[in-house]
């Protein structure tokens, strides 16, 4: 059965939850058109498609959930020709009916035996049982480590790092540490001493400075290229003049100018002899222009390496390794750039007058000690690295070392006193939770067995007769019911043509209410007919005539009598808009004595913050004329309305419902009495008919008590005293 039901972000409900609760056997929601009733059957149909909404059954037992909407009816009546069957029992083996049926009453039984063992385990609420004992001891514990948590926290919080915010983890990390701390015990003092030093401020790893090129370098600096004299040919006419002037870098500088001035001379500016020209041309022949490329690379490759290795010594000094003698760096790196800006003027003077013979200044030793100064802090930074591991082992060693003087000092007797009190709990839990496992297992499949009964004993003929008698002395005689292809139903007139498509909305809904009617008492499938469930009708009256809603509302009444027996539907809701059909299925002449055990009522309004779920303490729809004796049962009796009160519960009783004369009635009295009552009645016809002026405005309470004490003596006289005891809510 379903205890409560939580409401919100879905259609006209807000984020705020909406909850029903305590609910019982039969429950009746009232509310207008578009306030939020088909959500509700529409949360108790499908919970999981609703995310924020909740369905909270009795020991978290669910059943099966039937509802009537319009969804059912559009699921089931769209369209389509063709309809589910219902399967019911047959009539033909009694003995398989009687085997179903104690199938039933063994799984009921097995259902009654799960819930009790459920009571143990965890009591009525959930919340208590022997769940509830553990705990209980769980909370003793709980407050038990929390306390030495708080006074070890100041010298020992990094150990807990992790629980400290947490009382129930750090009672589970007590727990967890008593099974599998195998650290050795030290004493408090030499704890806290470790701790100041190995818990104080955590120091970092150091990062190693970049290492340094430079090996091109030393290759190109030793390049036999910078030494050789690159001149032009020796055997050429002119060799020995520019020999002699020492001019070969000079006239190669010229050429392009000789080139640009049409084959006079750049400088005296006459014609050159064409076998002038021809000696220049074989003076510098492929042999010097070869030696000219290979000094030109030599100079870029040269500056590249230069930049490379310059990047390299900015790194280092950038990594502001602590371990690096910065000054001592510093200074090799200054020679090195020093000597790199040398060379590399050398080199442009080469490539500039390659005759010239050069000798660059080597960088490989100064390098080599820029690379020592590196190794050497590297070497520190790997001590010093090596070390803070090491400095994590003993901050995880001492860590473990406080877990066990917490476990094995500090929280020893509560510990041994939780084992003791727990290990007997424990083991009716797990008792419990194995009995319970068993007996699920067990109904599991007495069921898939019942099942299988009924199966073989299922069909889905008898629904159409029985739905088709109904039709038919309620006055619907232009269709029925009839089946069709496999298991499935059709409508159709008396000729045989298809009726579905034809159906007026009041003829609709009630074959559909029919249908689903029968539903409850049977299943669309050929198994799961004895399964109990819950039902749901919302507004099963819609279109319907007069007639037809109180046929229907006493069809749900059967209903209520079928949980009230304790059959297979154990818990009804039903949802409307109609006051007059609400009335109707709420009748009950029984209710005073025992109805509110097994009603409730709800009201569902519609505000500008969403959908609202109000309990009522008895049916909210009344009569005029219950809310008169309403009127008459508050207290204090208001002086104001009192007379108008009893006149009209007077003229209704008596005159209108019974044709009784006033006259006639004080008739009954004598003496004093006959008086009071026929005061009684002036006052009463004299309140009903003009508005108090000051005359009659201080109405005194005995004076109202008198009439009262009359009033009732009226319905004793005229022998309708159990009326008047009933509408006063005595006994």
């Amino acid at each position: 059965m379903i205890e409560s039901i939580e409401l919100a972000n879905a259609a006209t409900y807000a984020s705020a939850p909406e909850r029903m609760v305590s609910l019982s056997k039969m429950n009746f929601i009232f509310g207008a058109n578009g306030v939020g009733k088909t959500t509700i059957s529409r949360v108790i149909h499908d919970p999981a498609g609703f995310g924020s909404c909740k369905v909270n059954w009795v020991r978290d037992q669910k059943l099966q959930t039937l509802v009537y909407n319009r969804d059912f009816v559009a699921r089931n009546f769209n369209a389509s020709a063709r309809v589910k069957g219902i399967f019911t029992l047959g009539e033909k083996d009694a003995d398989n009916e009687r085997a179903i049926e104690e199938k039933k009453k063994g799984i009921d039984a097995l259902s009654t035996e799960i819930g009790r063992l459920n009571n143990t385990l965890r009591g009525p609420d959930q919340l208590s049982g022997k769940k509830g004992e553990l705990a209980a001891l769980d909370a003793e514990l709980v407050k038990a480590c929390w306390k030495q948590k708080t006074a070890r926290d100041a010298a020992f919080a990094p150990a807990f790092e992790g629980v400290r915010t947490s009382k129930e983890n750090f009672k589970d990390k007590v727990l967890a540490q008593q099974k599998s701390n195998t650290s050795d015990l030290s004493t408090l003092a030499d704890l806290t001493e470790r701790a100041e030093t190995i818990y104080g401020r955590q120091p970092t790893m150091e990062s190693a400075a970049p290492s340094l090129g430079g090996d091109a370098l030393f290759k190109l600096e030793g390049s036999k290229i910078l030494g050789k004299k690159v001149v032009g040919k020796q055997d050429v006419d002119i060799a020995a003049m520019i020999n002699r002037l020492g001019n070969s870098d000079w006239i190669k500088q010229g050429l392009p100018f000789y080139a640009a001035n049409e084959a006079h001379c750049p400088f005296c500016q006459q014609k050159v002899l064409a076998s002038f020209e021809q000696s220049i041309a074989e003076y510098f022949d492929e042999s010097f222009t070869e030696d000219t490329a290979a000094i030109a690379k030599l100079h870029s490759d040269y500056a590249i390496e230069s930049v490379r290795l310059q990047v390299q010594l900015q790194a280092v000094t950038n990594s502001a390794c602590k371990f690096l003698d910065q000054e001592k760096f510093a200074v090799t790196r200054a020679a090195i750039e020093a000597t790199l800006s040398a060379n590399t003027l050398l080199l442009e003077r080469k490539a500039a007058e390659p005759s010239l013979s050069v000798t660059l200044q080597s960088t490989r030793e100064l390098v080599e000690d820029a690379r020592a100064l590196v190794t050497t802090a590297n070497v520190e930074v790997g001590k010093r690295n090596a070390l803070l591991r090491n400095f994590a082992q003993e901050k995880q060693k001492l860590t473990g070392q406080v877990w066990k003087h917490l476990i094995d000092v500090d929280l020893k007797d509560d510990l041994a006193e939780y084992a003791r009190k727990s290990v007997s709990v424990q083991r009716a839990i797990d008792s419990l939770t194995e009995q319970i496992t068993r007996k699920s297992e067990e109904k599991r499949q007495a069921e898939a067995e019942l099942k299988a009964l009924e199966k073989s004993a299922t069909s889905i003929l008898p629904t159409i007769a029985a739905i088709n008698a109904l039709l038919k002395s309620f006055g619907f005689h232009s269709f029925t019911l009839a089946q069709a292809e496999g298991n499935h139903y059709k409508l159709a007139r008396e000729n045989g043509d298809d009726a579905q498509e034809t159906l007026s909305e009041g003829e609709k809904s009630f074959v559909t209410f029919l249908y689903f009617y029968h539903l409850l008492k049977g299943s669309e499938s050929e198994s799961g007919i004895s399964i109990d469930r819950v039902v749901v009708f919302d507004d099963p009256v819609s279109s319907l005539d007069a007639d037809i809603l109180f046929i229907v509302s006493s069809l749900i009444k059967s209903v209520f009598e079928e949980v009230r027996a304790g059959g297979q539907i154990k818990q009804v809701f039903v949802l409307t808009h109609n006051v007059y059909f609400h009335k109707e299925v709420t009748f009950n002449p029984d209710r005073r004595d025992k109805a509110m055990k097994e009603e409730t009522f709800w009201v569902v309004r519609k505000t500008s913050a969403g959908s609202r779920l109000e309990a009522q303490p008895d049916n909210p729809i009344k009569t005029s004329y219950e809310l008169l004796w309403a009127e008459l049962r508050r207290e204090p009796k208001n002086s104001f309305t009192i007379q108008n009160t009893l006149r009209r519960i007077v003229e209704n009783y008596f005159k209108i419902f019974g044709g009784i004369d006033p006259k006639t009635i004080c008739e009954k009295f004598e003496g004093r009495e006959k008086m009071i009552c026929a005061s009684l009645f002036s006052w009463v016809n004299d309140g009903s008919h003009f508005v108090m002026d000051d005359l009659f405005v201080s109405l005194e309470p005995g004076a109202i008590d008198a009439y009262l004490a009359v009033f009732e003596q009226v319905f004793t006289r005229m022998g309708h005293e159990p009326h008047y005891k009933m509408m006063m809510g005595r006994e």
